[in-house]
């Protein structure tokens, strides 16, 4: 679905959305523009949040992880 919006865009985006659209309207060149800006900004923040998950691991992290299996571990051993 299509809806109109009134957008303002430098001229210099302007020409260069011109020069590089084909046969395309400006419209369609302008939304295809728009989605492959989204999707690499989507992607970005993505790519963000992986690096902060697998982030090496700050000492007072790696003594928690090591407690809790520890914890874990003696756990599971009282149940069999």
């Amino acid at each position: 679905m299509r809806t109109t919006k009134c957008l303002s865009l430098d001229e210099s985006l302007l020409h260069q959305v011109e020069q590089t659209k084909g046969k395309a309207s400006t419209s369609e060149r302008v939304n295809v523009l728009l989605k492959t800006a989204l999707e690499w900004e989507r992607r970005q923040g993505l790519y963000a949040e992986s690096e902060a998950f697998f982030a090496p691991e700050l000492d007072g992290e790696k003594a928690e992880r090591k407690a809790f299996q520890a914890a874990s571990m003696r756990s599971l051993a009282r149940e069999d």
